[in-house]
């Protein structure tokens, strides 16, 4: 079965729209970002337009490549008083210390949940939130289940290990220096992809009835794609297609992030 995201998004963004509409105040959001690449920028303006259909208020602010940690340090904690929500966006600049940035956010404006370490919250992070969404909706249990993390990145694999593992699933991370991981592919119930290969997972390394959630989305071509082959969905009991699958979701649940951690607005 294929998952559609943008439905799953619509049904979050009614509620979020609902919710919003009986509030005196309407949350802020601030975006902080340096001179994004085009794949992001085009995520920028479509995060910031889905806020603002649900009457967010989005501000973004751009620094030049050349800006030094301790500028946006000392930005960010002269703006912390005046949003409800702030996401870096990243990825930054290489000189910059993404990671004392991160450490910066306070809980209750750290939309992304940059710091999430597995624990029960409030709310986590974005693409793990929209793969609980899914999983709930869909009825897949990770109890127990064989669960394969492609990828270890701070976006989708590390954080996905954790949640997984918090779900009582036996969870095994590979990456591209894993060996035979082709085995540990073919074994798995239910996979995460965040590593952002096109066509990395294909239909002879599943097994039947395997649950892939694909968040590794990228451009290739001009084109949109995930992490497993679309042929794949053949094998799969369910399958989150790129685009339309996790994308979508994963925009809604930031924003139902930001409207949870605002509620005393």
């Amino acid at each position: 079965m294929l998952v559609d995201g943008k439905t799953i998004a619509a049904d979050i963004y009614r509620e979020l729209k609902e919710e919003l509409s009986l509030r005196a105040k309407q949350p802020r959001l601030l975006v902080v970002t340096s001179e994004p690449n085009a794949e992001t920028r085009k995520y920028l303006k479509l995060k910031s337009r889905r806020a603002e259909e649900q009457g967010v208020k989005v501000v973004v602010k751009e620094f030049l490549n050349e800006v030094n940690t301790e500028t946006i340090k000392d930005f960010l904690i002269d703006s912390f008083a005046d949003y409800d929500g702030v996401i870096i966006q990243l990825p930054l600049p290489t000189h910059i210390d993404t990671a004392s940035l991160l450490s910066l956010l306070p809980a209750h404006l750290d939309i992304d949940v940059t710091q999430y370490a597995g624990e029960e919250t409030e709310v986590l992070p974005p693409v793990i939130g929209a793969i609980k969404e899914i999983a709930k909706r869909h009825s897949v249990d990770f109890v127990g289940k064989n669960v394969v993390v492609v990828g270890s990145g701070r976006l989708v694999g590390k954080p996905a290990a954790l949640w997984a593992a918090a779900q009582s699933a036996a969870v095994t991370v590979v990456d591209k220096d894993t060996p035979d991981a082709g085995h540990i592919l073919k074994n798995a119930d239910i996979i995460i992809s965040g590593a952002g290969v096109p066509g990395l997972i294909t239909p002879d390394q599943i097994k039947n009835d395997v649950v892939i959630f694909d968040a590794g989305t990228s451009e290739e071509g001009g084109v949109l794609k995930g992490d497993a082959d679309p042929a794949c969905a053949e094998k799969c009991s369910l399958f989150t297609p790129v685009p339309g699958g996790i994308g979508p979701v994963t925009i809604a649940i930031l924003l139902r992030n930001l409207v949870q951690l605002s509620k005393s607005l």
